[in-house]
């Protein structure tokens, strides 16, 4: 039996979320608020923690580092409402195991807390060299990419080849959820600071009141709270790569800051008499137009400028639909491994839903529908009913309207699959991309239809 501890400040979903981790054998801890849980982790020991994001007197976050502080290892899962999944993701990325929407999915939420519990796993420690043992987890697999094959995603591929060597500051760009993250970590990892830390900051989810300590660190004792030294986003990025995600939200007085450090490559933490050199690149992105904003008034012409020295921008979904399915076979193979499932492929019908929908959440949203799918399906194949009930009622919009080409309809598919092969000489890789499918699925289907080409 495993013991959890619970942080919540809403009395009725707590007391429901613990009757309900008590009915499946867990011994539960009850605090709604964060300074009752640090009293209670230093009386007693836990397995896992879940906590609410938001908290009366602090957040998710703050309670997130705090427990790492006490133990590295115990595991702590935040939950979210679907407006703050942004948050919750940067908290993954400072060692939160996972995470839960609310309201929550029963099997989704015994999914996470049984990978949660199992034993991390340890490399053998090299104790003759005194180094540690390497722990990994099944979120290391999140790190792998995947590489598109479309004439945008080639583009933004040759750009980051391209300005990674150099120490160009670069502005990535494009709707929420396209991966500029992604993108960022891709830059970093082919230039040559890629052996050194890879900073991402959240530049929306920092107060201005405590940016000055986020960005440049502090000494124990400058204020009010300040019980610890730490150190400080650019000193933590030092000899690399500082990510600022979401730029433009940064508080105007906050820019002033950031553009004087970044103009002399010296900081000082708040409370020091000294400054430090730092050696870092800076890379930014936004999903608003930062000219407009330097128009606007809100944002600074000389720190978009500094900035702005390489810009890339990121293509949405629906500017490469030839890169769905290898997106969406990736997202499966996360999923799976997420969730301990082996779920094959997707259905027919499927990928027909998936080609026709708009994909306003990009990659993001696609990443979230197939994770959801994983989790229902019961089979090899994710089917319609896996997906959510949006996708379904598009599907039945798309049924009631009169029939046309659709490599989905059974009917079609030979026709189209042997045009697609004549059209492009018998090019596999070439025929997939015409028909929006993978490789993989096309050589199924010729397999199927007995087709040699």
């Amino acid at each position: 039996m495993s013991r959890v501890l619970l942080i919540e400040d809403d009395v009725n979903f707590s007391r429901m979320f613990q009757k309900f981790l008590e009915r499946h054998g867990h011994s539960v801890d009850h605090c709604s608020s964060a300074e009752a849980a640090y009293t209670v982790l230093k009386k007693n020991k836990y397995d896992l923690v879940f906590s609410d994001l938001r908290l009366p007197d602090d957040d998710g976050i703050q309670l997130l580092s705090h427990f790492k502080a006490v133990d590295e290892q115990l595991p702590v899962i935040l939950m979210t409402g679907y407006a703050q999944v942004t948050t919750a993701v940067e908290a993954m990325k400072k060692g939160a195991f996972d995470y839960i929407s609310k309201p929550f999915n029963q099997e989704e939420v015994l999914a996470v807390m049984n990978n949660a519990l199992k034993k991390e796993v340890l490399s053998e420690s090299v104790s003759d060299a005194g180094l540690p043992a390497v722990k990994t987890s099944v979120n290391s697999q999140l790190s792998e990419k995947v590489r598109g094959i479309s004439k945008a995603s080639q583009k933004l591929n040759e750009y980051i080849a391209l300005v990674a060597p150099t120490n160009m500051s670069v502005l990535i760009s494009g709707e929420s959820g396209t991966g500029k993250e992604v993108v960022a970590k891709g830059i970093h990892d082919q230039s040559s600071r890629k052996s050194a830390p890879f900073v991402p900051v959240d530049c929306g989810a920092i107060p201005r009141e405590i940016a000055g300590s986020e960005f440049f660190g502090h000494l124990k004792g400058s204020f009010t709270g300040a019980v610890n030294n730490k150190k400080g986003h650019f000193e933590e990025a030092n000899g690399g790569t500082l990510f600022l995600d979401e730029v433009g939200n940064l508080p105007y007085e906050v820019q002033v800051q950031l553009l004087r450090a970044l103009q002399e490559r010296r900081i000082k933490p708040i409370g020091s008499s000294k400054e430090i050199e730092v050696d870092i690149r800076v890379i930014s992105a936004t999903n608003e137009d930062l000219q407009k904003a330097v128009s606007d008034g809100r944002f600074r012409e000389d720190l978009f400028h500094r900035l702005n020295e390489f810009s890339i921008q990121v293509p949405s979904l629906t500017d490469r639909k030839e890169d769905l399915m290898i997106f969406a076979d990736h997202f499966l193979q996360q999923s799976n491994a997420q969730l301990g499932r082996s779920v094959v492929g997707f259905s027919d019908e499927v990928i027909g839903i998936f080609q026709e929908h708009q994909w306003p959440g990009n990659l993001r949203e696609l990443s979230n529908v197939i994770k959801r799918a994983v989790l229902l399906c019961g089979g090899d194949l994710i089917e319609k009913k896996n997906l959510p009930p949006e996708f379904i009622e598009e599907a039945l919009k798309a049924e009631a309207q009169p029939v046309r080409m659709n490599f989905s309809k059974k009917e079609n598919e030979r026709d189209l699959i042997l045009n697609a092969l004549k059209e492009t000489g018998n090019n596999k890789s070439h025929a997939a991309k015409l028909l929006h499918i993978t490789r993989k699925t096309l050589y199924n289907k010729l397999k199927e239809y007995g087709i040699k080409a």
